[in-house]
């Protein structure tokens, strides 16, 4: 069996968040961890600072960047990847019938097509050393829809079916493919909302509480794990019961 001390994993949007959660936490177990962001220099800045985990800024939304940000990354790291976790995303929260054609592409792009880039960057790698490990980070939004959110479920819902079908393409390469859907998760996009708007989720919730990010990132560790590789084209949903599938 491989230790984590020899695998090489990379987060995206590692730098803040939930994003941030599993890096540590895969760092944490011994893994070899790399994170991207595309955004926040700030907020990479410090996370590197205070983790010392190298960030990479590139657009997962960009199929050219992706190719040339994980040859770097490898290249830096003096090994292929063995380990991809999709978690880049964004909202762009509005009625459908108040949509921009621009705030549904968008979230397509950051959310769905990111997943199609990073995880082609990575796959024919990972088939020719036939190990790998894929976790795709959807939403109990995907599952269950939500108001407001018509391009974000959807696209969270692409990630689940994207995430079924490269399992069944991938499984006979030692590749397992799996999607995780957090529920609502304390993170700073929910700490800005309105305190009346937060109660009321956390009042639809039976388990009365806000994920936390090392949860989460709990969930993805398991999944990478090297005695994980039975599990594949499953959707772990970490919701506090808000949404029974």
């Amino acid at each position: 069996m491989t230790s984590a001390s020899q695998r090489f994993a990379l987060v995206t949007g590692g730098t803040r968040g939930i994003g941030a959660a599993i890096a540590r936490r895969l760092a944490h177990d011994g893994y070899r961890v790399a994170v991207t962001y595309h955004g926040n220099d700030a907020a990479a800045q410090v996370f590197t600072r205070d983790t010392g985990i190298r960030a990479y800024k590139w657009d997962a939304a960009d199929f050219t960047a992706c190719q040339a940000g994980v040859h770097q990354a490898e290249t830096d790291a003096g090994q292929p990847l063995d380990i991809l976790v999709n978690n880049a995303g964004v909202t762009r929260d509005v009625t459908l019938h108040k949509m921009t054609p621009e705030q549904w592409r968008t979230v397509l792009e950051d959310d769905l097509f990111a997943c199609f880039n990073m995880s082609r960057a990575v796959i024919e790698g990972l088939r020719a050393r036939g190990w790998g490990r894929i976790v795709n980070i959807a939403s109990i939004n995907g599952q269950k829809g939500q108001f407001g959110q018509t391009n974000y479920s959807a696209a969270k819902a692409g990630v689940i079916g994207f995430s079924k079908a490269l399992a069944l393409e991938s499984a006979r390469k030692g590749i397992t493919v799996n999607a995780v859907a957090p529920g609502y998760t304390a993170t700073e996009m929910l700490a800005s909302m309105d305190a009346r708007v937060l109660q009321g989720i956390v009042a639809q919730i039976p388990l009365g509480r806000l994920a936390q990010p090392d949860e989460i990132a709990h969930a993805v560790a398991f999944l990478v794990h090297e005695q994980s590789g039975f599990i594949t084209g499953a959707t772990l949903s970490i919701n506090g019961g808000q949404y029974l599938a």
